[in-house]
């Protein structure tokens, strides 16, 4: 006989319907926010000094939010204005946020009021391919918190034990699908910085597995990684190599947390939320790079898939 339908699929789905963004903002978080009429430099120097990824951008002279601005503007500034090591970037030096942003500022900002549901919340975070939405008190118009894929994901782990467990859970790495395998961005050891800012603006991905001669995972790279650059005030050398770059790291470094295909998708979720990493590098059992999970994947399963949604290419 064939088996009997799991009566838990939709478990995760209901629980996110039934609760709000309200819910999931912790009691107490930082907080910076940027008047556009602000230099960038100084802004990318404010997100390092606060350990931040982003920031909601006010525009004074209309009086409301405007977008947010992020690691991905930086790496824009770099790749679009870096010459040589020995030509200042002038651009990051003069541009203001307004007029580096010019008209461009996300069109797609859609803030969520706190009362919006946490699966609208799952739903825009993936449609959008944001990885920040602003929470925005209707009343005061101010923003109460950014909620992003790691929140809602630790959000679920915490108060998920309440509910019955889907028997997808159990499902191997492998047998699920989950992630992307084809044509999976990696970077080169002997590469340049450069290149993996080209990497990060053409492929718009998030991380990059560096990668040596062997083909076998050294590192990850992230988006956030970026940032170190200008903590470090090194942005001006962009052609020092990946193998040079990783090792000056000296802020937070997500380590390389992998995960092998027959592991079970309960397995990996746990260990994602235990090193509060934002993906998982899936390898062979030669640490050969076959694909990234990451936080997207994981809800888009979790949450989405089970309501017959398909978030990611929407």
């Amino acid at each position: 006989a064939p088996p009997s339908p799991d009566p838990d699929t939709e478990a995760y789905t209901k629980f996110m319907k039934k609760h709000c963004c309200y819910d999931a903002i912790p009691t107490s978080c930082k907080l910076v926010i940027f008047d556009t009429s602000l230099q960038v430099k100084k802004a990318f120097f404010a997100l390092v000094a606060n350990g931040l990824r982003a920031a909601p951008l006010w525009d004074n002279k209309s009086q409301r939010f405007v977008g947010m601005l992020t690691i991905t503007d930086f790496i824009h500034i770099l790749h679009e204005y870096y010459k040589s090591p020995m030509v200042q970037i002038y651009e990051l030096e003069e541009h203001k946020i307004e007029t580096w942003r010019g008209d461009s500022f996300q069109n797609i900002f859609t803030p969520l009021d706190p009362s919006s549901s946490l699966f609208d919340a799952i739903y825009s975070l993936l449609k959008y391919k944001i990885h920040r939405l602003p929470v925005i008190d209707p009343g005061s118009g101010n923003v109460l918190h950014i909620l992003t894929h790691k929140r809602i994901l630790k959000f679920l782990h915490i108060f998920g034990t309440m509910i019955p467990k889907p028997r997808f859970l159990q499902k191997r790495i492998d047998e699920a699908g989950i992630g992307t395998f084809k044509d999976v961005a990696t970077v080169d050891q002997t590469a340049t910085v450069y290149d993996a800012l080209s990497i990060f603006v053409e492929r718009r991905v998030s991380a990059l597995p560096v990668v040596d001669s062997k083909g076998k995972v050294v590192a990850l790279y992230s988006r956030f990684d970026v940032i170190n650059l200008a903590a470090q005030k090194t942005y001006n050398n962009l052609n020092m190599t990946m193998q040079e770059a990783v090792r000056r790291r000296t802020c937070f470094v997500e380590g390389v947390i992998k995960c092998h295909p027959q592991e079970t998708l309960e397995i990996v979720i746990e260990r994602v939320v235990k090193a509060e990493v934002h993906r998982l590098v899936l390898v062979d059992s030669d640490d050969l790079v076959i694909g990234i999970i990451s936080l997207s994947d994981l809800l888009q399963a979790l949450v989405l898939s089970p309501a017959g949604i398909d978030a990611l290419f929407a």
